[in-house]
């Protein structure tokens, strides 16, 4: 079986490394003498993934002004209101590749959360058009995303893997019969362990990830965050390690935990992990922390999948679904309308702490279970073939 991977902007975000590393890993590990391709928005930020059988260039080409495919892309959407051309045109870096391969995997977890996407659907329809199987893998969708284009889009799929039950249960209201319930690939990643940098305390490191897409959101929640950490300080002997998750220009993770850094530096507990690790390498070091707090869904996700109690700043669907499969309720996830409050955020830190033991607990239990749902992904594409 050969497969293409499409809908992913690259590695920088080491959510879609770890999504694309883990995929590759579960799809091989399943489906013998699979083949794995990856259309990439940032083909050269990929070459750290091993298992991939080629990385192409899948990035968005412009249609010059007064160019031929600008004359006939202007003339269909003013005669015909009809962008498919324009559309196949911009996306023809994947679009090109459908022939060669029988499943084409839309891999952008969340990418039908940010409003309507019709470079995906042309992408879409191009690829049922030549009669090969469509998959979206490992999605999370809110209902306030939700349109009627939207859906007309989801119901062309083959198959939607979902990876926590808010969005499944959601399709199905819809009446999407095309749904399947899994849980996120990178649930499964391995881990690299590094030496530990200098000031980690071993059992006594607290994990801190806090982003510009979240900062953007609620401006105000950075100031409850440096209430956070300046708490933490006061009232533990922990270590504050910041721990970037996305080091894409223009959301950099990095950038925005260096001004944390600077401002705590001086009081000798906090660190920086450095803005050139892998997926795996990150995850390596979440996996030894007491505990963490996080806004990236995939960093937060190398918490959980190594038992490590978890805060979530989240900001989406995905944060509150995952939550609620892994503790049967929306456990220690804060509204992106709650992170500008200290006092819920300082309640929800101490709960996460006051239940250290029965959150480990729970987590060693349950995690086993999300594995399997992970691989069970890879089982059902096995299955269309």
């Amino acid at each position: 079986m050969k497969i293409l991977m499409f809908a992913h902007d690259g590695s920088l975000n080491r959510g879609c490394e770890a999504i694309v590393r883990s995929s590759a890993s579960l799809l091989k590990e399943k489906i013998e003498e699979t083949q794995v391709y990856l259309a990439s928005g940032k083909p050269e930020t990929d070459k750290v993934i091993p298992l991939l059988d080629a990385i192409y260039d899948g990035s968005a080409m412009p249609i010059h002004r007064f160019s031929m495919d600008w004359f006939i892309s202007s003339l269909r959407v003013k005669l015909f209101r009809d962008e498919s051309y324009a559309l196949g045109r911009i996306h023809q870096n994947i679009i090109k590749h459908i022939d060669d391969v029988d499943v084409c995997l839309s891999i952008g977890g969340d990418n039908y959360c940010y409003g309507e996407q019709p470079g995906w659907y042309e992408i879409d329809r191009r690829v049922k058009a030549k009669g090969k199987k469509l998959v979206l893998w490992g999605c999370s969708i809110g209902e306030e995303d939700m349109s009627e284009q939207k859906l007309e889009d989801l119901r062309s799929f083959n198959l939607i893997l979902t990876r926590e039950t808010l969005t499944y249960d959601m399709l199905v209201r819809k009446g999407l019969n095309n749904v399947k319930l899994v849980a996120d690939p990178a649930f499964t990643m391995e881990k690299e362990e590094l030496p530990l940098p200098e000031g980690w305390q071993e059992g006594n490191t607290i994990g801190l990830n806090y982003s510009p897409l979240v900062w953007k959101k609620n401006p105000d929640s950075k100031l409850a965050v440096i209430r956070l950490i300046q708490y933490i300080i006061d009232s533990t002997d922990m270590t504050i390690a910041m721990t970037p998750h996305v080091i894409d220009h223009g959301n950099n993770d990095y950038e925005t935990l260096k001004e944390l850094f600077d401002t705590f530096r001086h009081t000798g507990r906090v660190l920086l992990l450095p803005d050139n690790l892998t997926a795996t390498q990150y995850k390596g070091y979440i996996a030894r922390m007491r505990f963490f707090i996080g806004a990236r869904t995939h960093a937060t996700i190398a918490a959980y999948s190594n038992c490590v109690p978890t805060m979530v700043l989240g900001y989406s669907v995905k944060s509150k679904g995952i939550a609620k499969d892994l503790f049967g309720e929306v456990k220690l996830v804060l509204d992106i309308n709650q992170l500008s409050d200290s006092k819920v955020m300082l309640s929800a830190f101490r709960e996460m702490v006051s239940e250290e033991d029965s959150i480990r607990q729970r987590l060693r239990e349950v995690i086993p279970s999300i594995q399997s749902m992970s691989r069970q992904a890879a089982q059902y594409i096995k299955e269309l073939g």
